[in-house]
């Protein structure tokens, strides 16, 4: 189905420090989203997630769990973070481990060559050190702490006090790349996104750039430094590697050429490194940039960011357990303007559920299979000569196709599913007015009653491969009881309107059950 072009996307790689919590699986949703659909329009499509291993951090959690860091990784890695992929139906194409020998190996040798071509040099440092970020801070990232931190400085993101370091390490030049990077942001708008974000990084780097502290002495679990074994890779410079590493940097050359460059999605708190630091280390090394780094917003509960550690992290599985993966994966794409920040809150999750993907969505497609099946045997008919009514949903059908398509190119995926919802809600508002149940009573009008089960059921069809990306489970529920052609992760979404499928309709079980239960 390949038209031979390529969309290679990453989610960030996850610290395994802690367990996912939804604000991970947001990210996850919403790649794996523009994955699937532009693997539907044809191209070779390639998700990549993994966890970010490595690091001081990581470090001093497995200490106290009075285990190793690598199994601590392990045991995370396979009771939290895969799992996560199976809760929210994440199609992955590939998962890298920082600690995998395909990263270590080949990390290492980017770094080797950064040092052969004079980009590292050895110096001093001292500052302020965020072992949740694993960053140094600048003054203006610390706040005055308060309650048990009071008299201390504290990161603005964790809350937590900072450390002073003093460490003799090896440095990344990456002052001598500001202006080659306020040129990519001038010549390609689009390389970081959404606009506020843009404006960040050219603020960021016409302040000035400081060079970067890319190894650590003080402690031992990372990779080691190639010409000296007595330091380790800085954790950042070690994780920013993974985009390559795992794409065939250093030991699959046609596979690297084949996916590369990425589009990276990542929260907007780690666009410095992806939009300003990544981009300088490619530089160096002679190897093209991203296609695109776009930071989204935070997931918001009760007006602070998703937080294990300020106990407003919500585990992923509260939510699938009562709703489902569509539902979760519906919920967030649509309700949260993607690139902005979006409070989650339970009641909207059920509202939403009930009114948009129950009401609105699932009982269009149960009213549909039935009246088919009830007036004509199950068998789709065949139309008669069709009226304006009918022409504009398959005007709609091809409209929404184009237009969602298109705000997925912007990955304005919001704008996407509320384009495809113009649809739904118009097939809803096409069956109240034709009313094929009176036209059922009247022998007379059974071909004016044809034709429009004959419509609803090609816009039904082309809503099955529209929204598989967004809700697959529900999607190929719908297409199974269309007898949609193959696989409808497989019809080309680009012309979602042209569908094939029939000659019969089988029986839909409610694709949004109604929940009972409270949830919250």
């Amino acid at each position: 189905m390949s038209d031979g072009s390529s969309f290679y996307v990453t989610t960030p790689i996850f610290y395994v420090n802690d367990v996912p919590h939804i604000g991970h699986a947001y990210t996850e949703v919403a790649a794996d989203v523009l994955a699937r659909w532009h693997r539907q329009s044809g191209e070779h499509a390639w998700l990549l997630t993994g966890t970010d291993e490595h690091g001081q951090k990581i470090l001093r959690t497995a200490i106290a769990n009075g285990t190793t860091p690598k199994e601590w990784a392990d045991r995370l890695v396979e009771t939290a973070w895969k799992p996560l992929l199976e809760t929210v139906n994440i199609a992955n194409d590939d998962f890298i481990r920082t600690t995998d020998p395909r990263h270590e190996v080949n990390a290492a040798k980017f770094l080797q060559h950064l040092h052969d071509s004079g980009h590292i040099y050895t110096g001093e440092y001292e500052g302020y050190y965020c072992v949740g970020c694993e960053e140094y801070k600048q003054q203006g990232d610390l706040v005055d702490g308060t309650g048990e931190f009071e008299g201390q400085l504290v990161c603005a993101i964790h809350s937590k006090p900072v450390e002073l370091l003093h460490e003799k390490n090896y440095f990344f030049r990456t002052s001598a790349f500001a202006e080659q990077l306020l040129a990519l942001y001038e010549s390609n708008p689009d390389f970081v996104q959404p606009e506020s974000a843009r404006n960040e990084v050219v603020s960021w780097v016409k302040n000035g750039l400081a060079d970067l502290s890319i190894s650590r002495s003080s402690f031992d679990w990372g990779i080691k430094v190639p010409w000296d074994e007595s330091h380790v890779v800085y954790v950042w410079f070690d994780a920013l590697l993974n985009y390559i590493t795992a794409a065939g940097y250093g030991h699959d050359d046609e596979k690297f050429a084949r996916l590369w460059p990425a589009t990276h999605i990542v929260g907007k708190d780690i666009l410095r490194f992806h939009a300003v630091i990544w981009p300088a280390m490619l530089m160096a090394a002679g190897i093209d940039v991203p296609k695109q780094v776009f930071g989204h917003g935070w997931l918001l509960v009760g007006g602070e960011k998703m937080s294990k550690s300020k106990l407003t992290g919500i585990a992923p599985s509260q939510i699938t357990d009562t709703f489902g993966s569509d539902a979760f994966r519906y919920y967030f794409m649509r309700a949260i303007s993607f690139g902005q920040d979006g409070s989650f809150s339970w009641e909207d999750l059920s509202a939403r559920y009930q009114s948009e993907l129950a009401n609105g969505f699932g009982n269009l497609a149960s009213r549909v299979i039935a009246m088919v099946v009830r007036y004509c045997d199950g068998v789709i008919p065949s139309p008669g000569s069709f009226e304006a009514a009918d022409e504009a949903i398959a005007a709609t059908s091809k409209r929404v196709t184009d237009a969602a398509g298109e705000s997925i190119d912007r990955l304005a995926i919001h704008e996407a599913i509320a384009t495809v919802w113009e649809l739904v809600d118009e097939l809803n508002g096409y069956i109240t007015s034709q009313e094929p149940w009176g036209l059922a009573k009247d022998p007379a009008r059974r071909l004016r009653l044809e034709t429009v089960l004959f419509t609803a059921v090609r816009g039904l069809g082309t809503l099955a491969v529209l929204l598989s990306p967004v809700v697959p489970e529900a999607a190929a529920k719908l297409w199974t009881a269309l007898d949609g052609t193959g696989l409808v992760g497989d019809a080309r979404i680009d012309r979602a309107w042209e569908w094939t499928g029939g000659p019969k309709v089988a029986p839909l079980e409610a694709l949004f059950p109604r929940i009972e239960a409270t949830v919250g």
